[in-house]
C-alpha cells in the first residue's frame, strides 16, 4: 500500500513570474486586468490589480483561479444550465467566466491563475501568456 506521494508545489517565486509575465503581457495589448495566483488548494498566492484594472473583477479573477485550480480545467466551458448550478451550490465561489487557467506542471495541478477585467478572450489570452512564462506548465 502506498500511503504518500511526492508533490510538485508552486512557489512564490513561480507566482511572482506567472504575475510579472500576466501584466507585461496585458500591457502589450493595452488591457489593465486583474490577476490571481492560487495555490493546488485555492489559496491566494499573488494578486494585483493593473491601474484601470475594474474593481468588480477582483473577485471574479480570484474565483477564476480557484475554479480552474479545482477543476483541474479552463474555466468557461460549461453550459449555461450548469454554470448557476455552479455558483449556487458553492457560494459563488466556483465560476463559468473564461480567464481562468488551472497551473499544470509535471501532470500535477498545482494551482490556477484567474485573469479579468477584459473580454473572455482577452482575459484567457493573458492567463495563456502567463503560463508560457512557467518552464514546463501546460498551455491551453
Amino acid at each position: 500500500m502506498t500511503t504518500t506521494r511526492s508533490a510538485i508545489k508552486l512557489t512564490d517565486e513561480g507566482a511572482r513570474l506567472l504575475l510579472d509575465a500576466a501584466v507585461a503581457h496585458a500591457r502589450k495589448m493595452g488591457v489593465p486586468q486583474c490577476i490571481a495566483i492560487v495555490d493546488e488548494g485555492c489559496n491566494l498566492v499573488a494578486f494585483l490589480r493593473m491601474d484601470g484594472g475594474r474593481f468588480m473583477s477582483i473577485r471574479s479573477s480570484q474565483r477564476k483561479a480557484m475554479t480552474a485550480a479545482n477543476s483541474g480545467r479552463p474555466t468557461g466551458g460549461l453550459g449555461a444550465d450548469i454554470e448557476t448550478k455552479l455558483a449556487l451550490a458553492t457560494d459563488g465561489d466556483m465560476v463559468n467566466l473564461k480567464g481562468g487557467l488551472p497551473i499544470i506542471v509535471g501532470g500535477q495541478v498545482i494551482g490556477g491563475i484567474g485573469v479579468g477585467s477584459g473580454t473572455g478572450e482577452q482575459d484567457l489570452e493573458v492567463a495563456n501568456a502567463a503560463l508560457k512564462a512557467l518552464p514546463g506548465a501546460a498551455i491551453f
